[in-house]
């Protein structure tokens, strides 16, 4: 495989124009043409001179405007995209997101280009008409679900699940956690026609939850393991084998159609950055407490329960997808029925923006 890009690029001055979307106005930037010269070595920047046999790309942007949530981003935190694309001349913008539906929000109206989110915000974003696509999956382990929970306060009289009944559930709708819960409670009987649902970011859920005036919270990490650490929270149920699909990378459609070659090396450089943080937790901890200003040693429990690789996209992984798409129709949640099919890209379109290593999921 590729790995190293040549210096040669050319590039169309931008034209810009305004134009409103509802609720902004936003900048129009026209697409930026890079082509740049594919070095069949692996010692970094490839040298002037054009390799034999070298290969040409073009990429149709000079940003990439890359979503992550207010729980954090190894990814960002270790600078690995930058290291690799900006060299060829792509810059990478962040935007920060309380939770998977804002993200998902802010890419249905172009302010970003790709994004991580759980199972859930695509499938909410499809149904109103985001024209958006799965790009990667995230893998599920034995920690899968370890980071999520539907928790109580430590003195709640709630001691289990099918106590909730009646309650008031926070939890922010559209989100992994609305999955999450209407699974649990099917599980002890109920439906989630028993519960009060009130919808409430965790960022701004967590300083009620521990002032008492949230009976029942479903989040996680890193709102979980602080709750539990600092303030005694107890766990009616963690999403372990909660039979979820997982998360996924999203992009628009069109950046992903216009851009293959750059999305084969974000989505590789993600994965490797997995790769390292899997094997090495607790340098993990050590980058991420001080950005999220959480303590080592609780830091050291969410790192140790995260997934960090990713996965292709499969007709198996889909079926999945549309599993939960299709529970959400008949909770009477979705308005309309979807088909998640619709949010892919053609296998040609898959094979070439998949790295390898994606491909071989164990």
């Amino acid at each position: 495989m590729v790995n190293n890009f040549g210096t040669t690029q050319t590039r169309v001055i931008s034209k810009l124009a305004l134009f409103v979307i509802p609720g902004f106005v936003a900048l129009s930037t026209t697409l930026i043409s890079c082509t740049s010269n594919v070095s069949n070595t692996n010692t970094g920047i490839a040298p002037k001179a054009e390799p034999a046999g070298a290969k040409t790309i073009t990429f149709k942007t000079k940003v990439l405007r890359i979503g992550y949530q207010s729980s954090g981003d190894l990814v960002r935190v270790r600078g690995v995209l930058e290291k690799r694309l900006e060299p060829l001349g792509v810059k990478v913008e962040w935007a920060q997101f309380a939770q998977g539906p804002q993200l998902m929000e802010a890419m249905n109206v172009g302010k970003i280009d790709v994004g991580s989110v759980g199972e859930t915000p695509p499938i909410f974003a499809q149904a109103a008409g985001a024209r958006i696509v799965y790009l990667a999956g995230r893998r599920i382990t034995a920690t899968s679900g370890k980071g999520s929970a539907i928790a109580v306060p430590k003195d709640s009289p709630i001691k289990s699940l099918a106590q909730i009944k009646g309650q008031k559930v926070v939890f922010q709708k559209g989100s992994a956690s609305h999955y999450f819960i209407i699974k649990a409670l099917e599980e002890v009987g109920l439906k989630y026609s028993d519960i009060k649902v009130l919808s409430m970011p965790n960022v701004e859920a967590r300083g009620a939850f521990i002032q008492g005036t949230i009976p029942v919270w479903v989040t996680g990490d890193p709102h979980l393991a602080l709750v539990e650490k600092l303030h005694g929270a107890r766990v009616l149920r963690d999403a372990t084998n909660i039979g979820t699909p997982g998360g996924y990378y999203v992009g628009t459609r069109e950046f992903a159609r216009d851009n293959p070659e750059l999305l084969r090396i974000i989505l590789e450089e993600i994965d490797k950055n997995g790769q390292w943080a899997e094997a090495n937790r607790k340098e993990v901890a050590k980058l991420i407490a001080p950005v999220l200003k959480i303590d080592l040693s609780i830091q050291e429990i969410i790192s140790g329960r995260a997934n960090y690789r990713l996965k292709g996209i499969t007709p198996e992984l889909m079926k999945a997808q549309q599993s939960v798409a299709d529970l959400f129709y008949n909770e009477k949640i979705l308005p309309k029925k979807i088909d998640v099919q619709e949010a892919l890209l053609t296998p040609k379109e898959y094979a070439a923006i998949t790295p390898p290593t994606l491909i071989s999921e164990k």
